[in-house]
């Protein structure tokens, strides 16, 4: 390099002075030349070699809530080890400022994250090397819309650059929960409720029907057992007389209440 160095200045010097060499010539002249090329000759070329840049990938991102994104940032020139490497990344909104990823001297310090990206941003380690910042955010949330600023600082100066996101509600929840959904009537739905309720009426009479029917068949029939049991033990003619009379009798009143249950039925 100091090789390549001297002999710039000398070529330099030389060209500058044989261009003036007509008007005058003077020994002292062409070393003071020389000095001045010595003050101003390193300078672009720390410039140009030492001066770091941080550039993001994309200045704007849309996103829909729940969904994922990849913030990426480039910087040049590349670094020789990641533990010269100290990254800062924030969101800035009007509300607050917050801590989205921080990298010092190559290791991720999770502590100074903000709660609010707890356990959502993954660092890929792998493409730092190669000048590359990938920052993937998980579960956006609409409160993560804002203003996303990260500096690179390494041994070649510092730089930042800056890009905004905007994240917004998914758009089937935001119709389910400002849209009421209205089922318009069918026809005749109404005289289907008219008809179930008077069915169901019809189905409790009829098993009131039956009930009343059986306890008056059960109880005679019962009745005239008995007797006729007590008549075979003591056998009479005027007791078996009796149970034909009581079995008359209780046919007859069966018939009746049939006839009633129909009347009531043809009622209904």
């Amino acid at each position: 390099m100091s090789v390549f160095y001297s002999s710039v200045r000398f070529l330099l010097c030389w060209s500058l002075f044989s261009a003036t060499e007509t008007i005058c010539f003077c020994p002292d002249s062409f070393i003071l030349l020389s000095e001045w090329f010595d003050l101003l000759l390193p300078l672009p070329l720390c410039l140009s070699a030492g001066t770091l840049v941080v550039n993001v990938a994309q200045t704007f991102y849309q996103a829909e809530e729940n969904h994922h994104i990849t913030l990426e940032w480039t910087f040049t020139p590349k670094t020789l080890s990641s533990s010269n490497i100290y990254i800062f990344c924030q969101l800035i909104t009007d509300q607050k400022v917050s801590v989205l990823f921080q990298l010092h001297e190559g290791v991720e310090v999770s502590e100074s994250q903000d709660e609010q990206f707890s356990g959502r941003v993954q660092f890929d380690k792998d493409v730092l090397r190669e000048g590359r910042l990938r920052l993937d955010v998980s579960r956006l949330r609409t409160e993560d819309s804002g203003l996303y600023l990260c500096e690179v600082n390494t041994e070649s100066g510092s730089s930042s650059d800056k890009c905004r996101l905007n994240v917004t509600v998914r758009k089937d929840q935001d119709n389910r929960t400002n849209t009421t959904i209205i089922e318009p009537e069918k026809p005749g739905a109404e005289k289907m409720n008219v008809g179930a309720i008077v069915g169901g009426v019809l189905t409790v009479v009829a098993l009131i029907l039956v009930l009343i029917i059986l306890r008056v068949l059960v109880k005679p029939r019962n009745l005239w057992m008995k007797k006729k049991q007590e008549a075979e033990k003591t056998p009479n003619i005027s007791e078996m007389e009796k149970l034909e009379t009581t079995s008359t009798e209780g046919d007859e009143e069966l018939q009746k209440t049939l006839q009633e249950t129909s009347c009531n039925m043809c009622s209904w």
